[in-house]
């Protein structure tokens, strides 16, 4: 019976599906003649260098006053963009932000350098895919003293504040003044007080206090203490 229908509805249902059967089969025949996608290649470069930020001085603990810049080159020293430049903290500790970036046109990356807090040898090694990995150092600045620059050796009446106040400055090798240390004054004779008895030093590596002489005539003495270094002694004298 098929066989005998088949012939004679052929024709007539033909126009009818064959749209249908367009609309539905063309997507997927479509989407699979489009090229498949390839993945995207990162840059490389011949060679990774230094430009800016080696061989630095700075307050351990601190971020370097001038920023690390890193290069990446061809083989014919040209800049090149989007190799990606990790960068690693080696010895000292501290932070690098950021730890990883791609390079812009000029083939350069620029990251700030944050010493690690305790030791005076530091490094960073900054590598990138197809180069030789390459070392920055730098020199962190202990606080290694403690100054008196003002007041110590005054006089005044018992329960009176010294004239000219206490200032104190830490200091790091060759005297290079050392930023947010926190510097505590204790009194160890003559009662007294100092106020306040715990500061931050700023960006000259000070901080200034008053102190009031004790109720009782005679010597006054304080202790001024910053970091691992050795405590300093001031003293004062109150008068009847």
């Amino acid at each position: 019976m098929a066989s005998v229908l088949l012939p004679v509805l052929l024709p007539v249902l033909l126009p009818v599906l064959l749209p249908v059967l367009l609309a539905v089969l063309l997507p997927v025949l479509t989407a699979c003649s489009k090229p498949a996608a390839t993945e995207s290649v990162a840059a490389t470069a011949a060679k990774l260098t230094i430009a800016q930020g080696n061989s630095q001085y700075g307050q351990a603990g601190v971020v370097l006053a001038i920023p690390v810049i890193l290069r990446a080159t061809d083989a014919g020293g040209a800049g090149v963009k989007d190799v990606p430049v990790n960068l690693a903290i080696g010895d000292g500790g501290g932070s690098v932000d950021p730890a990883s970036a791609k390079t812009d046109e000029k083939g350069e990356i620029k990251a700030k350098w944050t010493l690690g807090a305790g030791q005076v040898g530091q490094s960073l090694i900054a590598s990138a895919p197809g180069t030789t990995p390459d070392t920055l150092r730098a020199t962190g600045i202990i606080p290694n003293a403690i100054v008196v620059v003002q007041g110590n050796s005054q006089s005044a009446k018992v329960g009176t504040l010294l004239t000219n106040s206490i200032v104190i400055r830490v200091v790091g090798d060759g005297n290079v003044p050392m930023v947010g240390v926190n510097v505590g004054l204790q009194i160890v004779s003559g009662a007294g007080a100092i106020s306040p008895a715990s500061a931050v030093t700023g960006a000259l590596g000070e901080v200034t206090v008053k102190w009031t002489m004790g109720a009782v005539a005679g010597p006054n003495s304080a202790q001024v203490s910053a970091s691992t270094i050795t405590p300093a002694l001031i003293s004062a004298t109150g008068t009847p």
